[in-house]
């Protein structure tokens, strides 16, 4: 009878490392997976920040940051940020009563105000002006003085027509 319950006891102890070995394994299985995806995942993942990394640097390349030479015309001035200084002067142009004066049309809605600067380099910028529900691009030439004063001067303009 001893020797039966202690078969019983061997038996019963065989069972539970049985299964503890088949939960091990099957819990390695499903680790290792998840490794697997999480590697293909960080895979994917480098892939489209590389490719997000080439667009921002493709979307610089027309900038006065990233144009050594055209900052190098304003080296003279001590500007800290001349991109900031050229947006802010022609940022003050809104504040006249009305239109902008560098926009050749007549709000719609209201006044056509410039929002959106974008400073190419030295001598041109592109800028986007708007009355609230008509809006429009401007390529302007500028020039920035040794005075600090700015003068801008409408190259080109478009005034976007909505098709209902």
């Amino acid at each position: 009878m001893k020797s039966k319950i202690f078969l019983y006891l061997f038996v019963f102890a065989a069972l539970i490392v049985l299964y503890q070995f088949v939960s091990a394994n099957n819990m390695q299985k499903s680790l290792n997976a998840n490794v697997e995806k999480l590697n293909t995942e960080i895979t994917g993942l480098k892939d489209s920040l590389q490719q997000t990394q080439l667009k921002i640097l493709d979307m610089q390349y027309f900038s006065l940051e990233n144009n050594d030479d055209a900052l190098a015309y304003y080296d003279h001035l001590n500007l800290k940020d001349p991109v900031r200084y050229i947006e802010d002067k022609l940022l003050e142009t809104n504040e006249k009563k009305g239109n902008n004066p560098l926009v050749p049309y007549d709000g719609m809605e209201s006044d056509f105000k410039i929002n959106k600067i974008k400073v190419l380099n030295h001598k041109w910028l592109l800028a986007d002006f708007s009355d609230g529900k008509y809006w429009g691009d401007l390529v302007i030439k500028y020039e920035l003085k040794d005075d600090l004063g700015v003068d801008f001067t409408l190259m080109d303009h478009l005034l976007y027509t909505r098709s209902n």
